[in-house]
């Protein structure tokens, strides 16, 4: 099925999280039992340093799990918006076994600790210089980059990829997943591109896509520099005259040169607005669509949980894991363009996980770029995870001495939030 079907091809990839693997998921048995672990061992592990992943390593947590928690989400009828559903359908119960773990024990420097999370240890004259040689287009100091007294309480920021990571999306356009797992590839491809034809809709309409195409940025207060602080109120985005492919004069001197003062005037505020209807409507994207629109994506929605075994499901146990630590954080980085990336988030009802300063987008950058922003942002004394499916953060991941996650089925996220359950994360 050509993708000819909602949009003309080339603007398809943008809104595509590229990912250089593909998902390899497979149904967790619902008989599975939680694994005894010996009072030895568990003796063992706590008198020990981090190493203790060599006994319970990522490939053995899927045996340690009681899978049958993880049962495919039936659809719901009500109106309450998809994430407030996540928060009360997604409650995790605690492990019988725990195994506690000291924070300072929990994820040590030692590059040697882990053989379940990959780790190099790069020069840090070459950590040092890569910072210094960040790209300079992005105008100013990020407001979102300073560290606020809440990050420098910190412990541990989790670093996240998104399609094929949290969701599944990419493999459903491409029919993927449909051959890997024996769906019909007709209602998986349909699917994933219903959900793509939303998120066009919600970034064209209500965060200027049409406009910010040609001026992405890898996060939403990038030019907030160039704001004079305006008061928007009564302010005619559509009348501006402002051009995103900014071009030649023939629009009229109103239009501003791009790079201009009062084009990045007129961009910033663009990006301002989008902040504030992501706020507004992060726990509600209903409130964006009309009521045919809304009941769509509730039945959308649902139907792809189905068709992925409750793949977002398993993930949103992490995610709202992590978010209920106080000195932990959820940080997305997508290789799609920010503002398509803003849409998917919402329609998949993550916008209460990902408030939008912690949404970072890689197309212009790369990931390994993104990072060094992060850690630019937290410092250096918190301790990161990546979490991921694809080589590009990995490698990233290495570049930066962060322990890496892989995602590449739906054992990987039981054993993730096993780790997390344990404290071992």
């Amino acid at each position: 099925m050509s993708f000819l079907c909602f949009r003309i091809p080339s603007r398809i990839p943008h809104y595509i999280e590229l990912s250089s693997s593909s998902t390899n998921a497979s149904l967790i048995s619902t008989s599975s039992t939680i694994a005894n672990i010996p009072a030895a061992a568990v003796a063992s592990i706590s008198n020990q340093d981090y190493p203790t992943y060599t006994i319970l390593g990522q490939n053995q947590y899927q045996a340690c799990y009681p899978s049958s928690s993880f049962g495919v989400t039936g659809q719901t009828n009500s109106d309450a918006e998809s994430t407030t559903l996540a928060a009360t359908t997604y409650q995790s119960e605690k492990p019988s076994v725990m195994v506690p773990a000291p924070a300072a024990q929990r994820l040590s420097s030692d590059p040697s600790a882990s053989p379940s999370l990959s780790q190099t240890t790069p020069s840090k004259d070459v950590d040092d210089q890569s910072r210094k040689n960040m790209t300079g287009k992005n105008r100013g100091k990020r407001k979102a980059d300073a560290t606020s007294s809440q990050d420098s309480e910190l412990e541990r920021v989790f670093l996240w990829d998104l399609d094929e990571t949290i969701i599944i999306f990419h493999s459903l356009l491409t029919g993927s997943y449909a051959q890997k797992y024996g769906k019909d590839p007709t209602v998986v491809i349909g699917s994933g591109l219903t959900m793509e034809e939303m998120i066009f809709e919600v970034a064209d309409t209500h965060l200027f896509f049409n406009d910010l195409e040609e001026c992405d940025q890898v996060h939403v207060e990038d030019v907030a520099s160039d704001d004079n602080g305006q008061d928007l109120s009564n302010y005619s985005f559509s009348t501006d005259g402002f051009s995103g492919s900014g071009g030649s004069g023939s629009h009229g001197s109103s239009v501003g040169v791009q790079g201009g003062v009062d084009w990045m005037r007129k961009l910033a505020f663009r990006y301002r607005k989008v902040r504030e209807i992501y706020d507004k409507h992060k726990s509600n994207v209903g409130g964006l669509l009309s009521p045919q629109r809304k009941e769509a994506l509730q039945r959308l929605r649902a139907e792809i949980e189905v068709l992925t075994d409750s793949w977002l499901g398993t993930a949103l146990k992490s995610l709202l894991l992590i978010q209920s630590r106080k000195n932990c954080v959820n940080v997305l980085i997508t290789t799609t363009q920010l503002v398509p990336a803003l849409a998917k988030v919402l329609l998949y009802g993550l916008g209460e996980i990902f408030p939008i300063e912690n949404i970072y987008s890689a197309t212009k950058i790369g990931k390994e770029s993104c990072f060094e922003r992060i850690v630019s942002r937290f410092g250096k004394k918190v301790t990161y995870v990546v979490i991921g499916d694809g080589r590009d953060e990995e490698i990233a991941a290495k570049q930066h001495n962060m322990p890496f996650w892989r995602i590449t089925n739906h054992g990987d996220l039981v054993s993730l939030h096993q780790a997390l359950e344990l404290d071992f994360l």
